[in-house]
Formats: structure tokens, C-alpha cells, sequence
């Protein structure tokens, strides 16, 4: 087991190595100066001299890279190019909506999917299993902008039960769990449904696996053979499915964040874009890409549990 952490530890370093690499490289690559934006197309030579110099603009890539990414090991992400804020401030106002928005919609939809895909598994080919399928087929097709404004004009403008947009902030916990409650919901739709139908798929392989004929053999009943032994087996592709899905939350969501008036992530990242504000570009991303690898090397580990031939 200690070998097999030890080679996980080194992937999860090189990867981080090279990610860092290849964020600064796009973003430095991209067309524009921010600078030359800040001050607009009037501005003259010497003021954006001046401004690139204030910025450290005008020092050389390597070194701009080597200050970054040794301010990001000390917790030092930079400063803002636009908002002129310390940008691992910024980061951790916004990471505090997108990181519960993620994980209340991973929680709901396991909720949805679990259920669902081991009904489907145990019912397969009955009026059950054909019932779980069309739904998350349809769960599947159905985008969840489109399904996060239905919401919206459901409970939010028709029957007023939730907020139609923004956060009112944790000081009262209940409102702000709410003001979540239909963007988790609508990024849950389609993640419950692939969920679901990885799930029936592992469990309808492991129920023609010889250790669930033997368990049969011995009294019990598909139900009770699916429970104890097939479901644990059935775990290794749901894990990876659900590593991928908590890092598609945390960092795919900014459409939802933009139909909800959220200031996560999603938004901060797509602002900055917007207006050229490289350091925050490359520090988001790179928070994104290290949620990514440590959620992969948390699933890994994951692995070990469920499978112990992993551990040697």
C-alpha cells in the first residue's frame, strides 16, 4: 500500500508540474495586452510603459512564471491586474459558493442515481428497469441551462418558493442553502443520470460474475447477492465517474453561475477572461487543475479501499 502511495504522490507532483507549464504558456499566448486594455486604444506610449512596469509585464516570461508559481506555493496567487486585489482573496470569497454549489449537487445526484441504477440492475428488462433508462436518457439530452431555467420560472416566478438568483452570503446559512438549492439541482440532473446508468451497467456485469451465481447457490436471493456482493464490486468505474463529476462541478458551472447570478468560480474566471486579467486566468485555472488531480488521487486511494488487490 505504501509503495502504491508513493507512486500516486509522484503522478499527482509531475502532473501539477507540467499543468502549471502548459496554463501560463496558453494564457501568456493569447492575443491582447492587459495593459494596453486597462487604458483603453487612446493611451499613450509612455503611460503603458509605465502600467506593463507597474504590472511586471515587462519582465521576461521565465521569470514571471518561476514568480508565480513560487508565490502559489507560498499562498501568494498576486495581485489582480483589474480589481488591484490580492487574488488568493479574491479566490477564497468565490471558492466558498463554488465549492458547496459542487458538492450539494455531487450529494444530490448520488441520491438520485444510487437508488435509481441498483432499481434498474435488479430489475433488468422490467417495466422498472425501462422506466429508469427513459428518464435518464432524458436527463441526459436535456441541457441543464435550458432545465435550470425551467426551474426558475417553476419555483422561483410561478410559485415563488425559491430565489430566482444571486447569495445573500452564509451569515444566514438557511438563505444561502437555498438560494442553491435549484443550481445544485440543475447541475444534478445530468450527472445523476450518466451516474445512473454506469451504476446498472457495473452492477449487470457483476451479477454474471460467478461469485454472484455461488452466493445464489447458497440461498441468496438476487436482491440480498446484489446488496453484499455485487454493489462493492460495481464501486471501481462509480468512483471514477464521480471523481469526474465533482471536478466537472467545481469547475464546469459557469453557465449555471451565470443563469443564477452567482459570483463563484465560474464567474470570477469568465469575468477575468473578459477583461484580460492574466493572473487571475492562470490562478483560477490552476486552483481548477488542482482540485482535478487531488479529487483523481482521493478516487485512487478510493480504489484501494474497495479493491484490495490494489494495496499490493
Amino acid at each position: 500500500m505504501l509503495g502504491y502511495l508513493t507512486k500516486r504522490l509522484i503522478s499527482l507532483t509531475l502532473s501539477l508540474a507540467v499543468a502549471s507549464l502548459v496554463i501560463f504558456a496558453v494564457v501568456e499566448i493569447a492575443p491582447g495586452d492587459p495593459a494596453a486594455y486597462m487604458l483603453g486604444i487612446n493611451a499613450q506610449p509612455d503611460t503603458l510603459a509605465a502600467l506593463r512596469s507597474e504590472l511586471g509585464l515587462d519582465q521576461p516570461k521565465a521569470q514571471r512564471y518561476l514568480s508565480w508559481v513560487t508565490g502559489m506555493l507560498t499562498g501568494d496567487f498576486g495581485t489582480s491586474y483589474t480589481y488591484r486585489a490580492p487574488v488568493a482573496q479574491m479566490i477564497a470569497e468565490r471558492l466558498w459558493i463554488s465549492l458547496p454549489l459542487a458538492l450539494y449537487a455531487l450529494a444530490l445526484a448520488a441520491l438520485i442515481a444510487f437508488p435509481a441504477g441498483i432499481l434498474a440492475a435488479a430489475r433488468r428488462g422490467r417495466p422498472a428497469d425501462l422506466a429508469v433508462m427513459a428518464g435518464t436518457q432524458l436527463g441526459v439530452a436535456i441541457p441543464n441551462f435550458w432545465f435550470a431555467m425551467l426551474l426558475v420560472l417553476l419555483f422561483a416566478i410561478k410559485l415563488r418558493v425559491m430565489p430566482s438568483g444571486g447569495f445573500p452570503g452564509w451569515d444566514e446559512p438557511l438563505d444561502a442553502l437555498k438560494s442553491l438549492t435549484l443550481p445544485a439541482v440543475a447541475l444534478a440532473l445530468p450527472q445523476a443520470a450518466i451516474l445512473a446508468r454506469i451504476l446498472r451497467s457495473s452492477l449487470i456485469d457483476a451479477l454474471g460474475e460467478d461469485y454472484i451465481r455461488t452466493a445464489r447457490a447458497k440461498g441468496l436471493t438476487r436482491w440480498q447477492a446484489l446488496r453484499r456482493h455485487g454493489l462493492r464490486n460495481a464501486l471501481i468505474p462509480v468512483l471514477t465517474i464521480l471523481g469526474l463529476q465533482f471536478s466537472f462541478l467545481l469547475a464546469g458551472a459557469i453557465i449555471i453561475e451565470q443563469v443564477f447570478y452567482l459570483p463563484g468560480l465560474g464567474r470570477l474566471i469568465f469575468q477575468a477572461i473578459s477583461q484580460r486579467d492574466l493572473i487571475v486566468v492562470e490562478s483560477v485555472v490552476m486552483l481548477l487543475v488542482f482540485a482535478v488531480i487531488v479529487v483523481n488521487f482521493l478516487t485512487d486511494l478510493a480504489y484501494a479501499a474497495v479493491d484490495p488487490r490494489l494495496r499490493r
